[in-house]
């Protein structure tokens, strides 16, 4: 594969990151997102679309696809939503689930609505290549102004797995405004942090800030994965996202649906480890939070 080449098709793009010719192409990891447009109340038309999505993707292979936030019901905080939502996730996992095994794929199923008992929580799964869930969070911070604190339950705990030997963690979206949870997402030697979102086009610049800074101040990847299209009166702004440790925007989308792939080394965290080494030299004892 040719060194430092761009390709771009209608609304799939893909990039390839690779190292300087002297020391030889190396490619690390292809991560495939899915900026999707998701139908608010549009349950069948989402799963029906996300299976497309996924399809189609596989055009791209990656190593793992990631999708964006509450892809089965939309972003829909109201008294509706459990009787809508994924009774225990199982539709989903059923799906991803079995994606994943018959096309040897990783996957990071953004987030799902999911009921259980008389309670909704906003969860991730994530599988390996294997079919397996190794890895499942639900959303701690429900963004109060859109009263998402009042129709979702908050989790517990955060979740660390590996992906092809690829320490991860996940975050979903208003979670990214706290930087305690990210650093407890990233101390276990994380070496990528999943991000999917809803986030709207009112505070894009958030959003990239963001992730830019939670990427450099926790020396990992950070893959930032954006819903598009409307959500009632609020349009969510897509610019799905991946940074390197340093901070670095290795790709940015646009604001339509669409799918889009880069390639990443990892080596470039032990890099940024080894000459800065912020987790050697915090001090947790004098932080009194």
């Amino acid at each position: 594969m040719p060194c430092s080449t761009r390709r771009f098709n209608y609304n799939i793009f893909h990039i390839n990151d690779t190292i300087s010719p002297d020391k030889g192409c190396t490619m690390k990891k292809r991560l495939t997102i899915i900026q999707m447009d998701v139908h608010v109340n549009d349950v069948e038309y989402n799963y029906t679309r996300v299976q497309e999505l996924l399809s189609q993707s596989l055009s791209e292979h990656p190593d793992i696809i990631v999708l964006p936030e509450t892809w089965n019901t939309g972003f829909y905080p109201s008294k509706e939503l459990i009787n809508i939502a994924d009774r225990n996730g199982e539709r989903t996992q059923s799906l991803l689930s079995t994606f994943a095994k018959e096309h040897n794929v990783n996957i990071v199923g953004g987030s799902v609505a999911v009921a259980k008992n008389d309670v909704v929580f906003n969860t991730s799964y994530a599988y390996n290549r294997e079919g397996t869930l190794v890895g499942e969070y639900s959303k701690m911070h429900g963004f109060s102004p859109a009263k998402e604190d009042q129709y979702f339950a908050g989790g517990t705990h955060t979740t660390h797995f590996e992906l092809d030997g690829i320490p991860c963690s996940t975050v979903i979206c208003y979670d990214i405004r706290f930087p305690e949870l990210v650093r407890m997402a990233a101390l276990p030697n994380t070496e990528l942090l999943f991000v999917p979102a809803q986030w709207p086009t009112m505070r894009l610049r958030h959003w990239q800030v963001l992730n830019e800074v939670r990427s450099i101040e926790n020396q990992l990847f950070v893959c930032a994965v954006n819903g598009c299209g409307t959500v009632g009166r609020v349009q969510s702004t897509g610019h799905s996202v991946v940074y390197d440790p340093w901070g670095t925007n290795l790709l940015e989308m646009n604001t339509e649906e669409g799918i889009a792939t880069v390639d990443i080394d990892f080596d470039v965290v032990e890099d940024i480890r080894n000459k800065i080494n912020i987790f050697r030299d915090r001090k947790p004892e004098l932080y009194n939070l």
